[in-house]
């Protein structure tokens, strides 16, 4: 995976996570190093050439990386994310070939329409960020399925928001985003007429069936840290 170009994503994490993540990683490093002092203990033999040593420490070196690659050792933080994140992608079936989305529909800032505003760091549990570099495929695979997974929902949260607005909050931070006036943004926000409860409750199932990037990561992080990773070897 190092030799691949990476795609960046910066996600919001809960410190158990994050913990669960590292922690994971460090006992795998002391397992493959310990794993690489030990081929070396029986390859290298006392008074051999140097050119065959070296040859020897380069075959170890191959070998961690073919284990790395398989999948025997876990690799660096972003090899163990991003595999998880292909079987995140297999389990709910979105691992395939995605058509193009329309044209800058993936370089828009923020979150996508008809989520609810973001929650700051330091509420909801989210108090850390993590970044993931993942190989550039994998990476516009993530993308591109959050996309048009979400594009039936974003829509009829479209046309939800021109029926009853988004209620003031979200004006405000649309407003900032567009560079409108506060003062106009919520004048007409308050123009509208109030959403009844039923209306609501269509919003929130429509808001429920989107998916993020930070959604799936998230997701994927759980999946490598959780009561399904197989044991460690040598962990109590």
């Amino acid at each position: 995976m190092a030799s691949m170009a990476k795609m960046k994503f910066h996600v919001a994490v809960t410190e158990e996570a994050l913990t669960a993540l590292n922690a994971y990683r460090r006992a795998e490093q002391v397992r493959e190093t310990e794993w690489v002092t030990e081929r070396r203990r029986e390859l290298l033999v006392p008074g051999m050439p140097r050119r065959a040593a070296a040859a020897v420490r380069r075959n170890v070196r191959a070998e961690v990386a073919r284990k790395r690659h398989t999948g025997e050792f876990a690799g660096t933080r972003d090899d163990i994310v991003a595999r998880a994140v292909l079987e995140e992608l297999r389990a709910r079936s979105l691992d395939r070939k995605w058509p193009n989305p329309p044209a800058g529909a993936l370089e828009g800032p923020g979150r996508p329409w008809g989520t609810p505003p973001s929650t700051p760091m330091g509420e909801g549990g989210y108090t850390h960020r993590v970044t993931v570099n993942l190989p550039h495929t994998l990476g516009d695979t993530v993308r591109r399925a959050v996309y048009w997974t979400s594009q039936a929902a974003v829509e009829a949260l479209q046309e939800w928001a021109d029926r009853w607005g988004d209620g003031a909050d979200v004006a405000l931070l649309e407003a900032d985003r567009n560079g409108i006036p506060a003062e106009l943004a919520l004048l007409t926000a308050a123009g509208r007429p109030s959403a009844p409860q039923t209306a609501l409750e269509i919003r929130d199932h429509l808001r429920a069936q989107i998916l993020t990037t930070g959604d799936l990561i998230r997701a994927s992080i759980e999946r490598a840290t959780g009561p399904g990773q197989p044991e460690i070897p040598g962990e109590a």
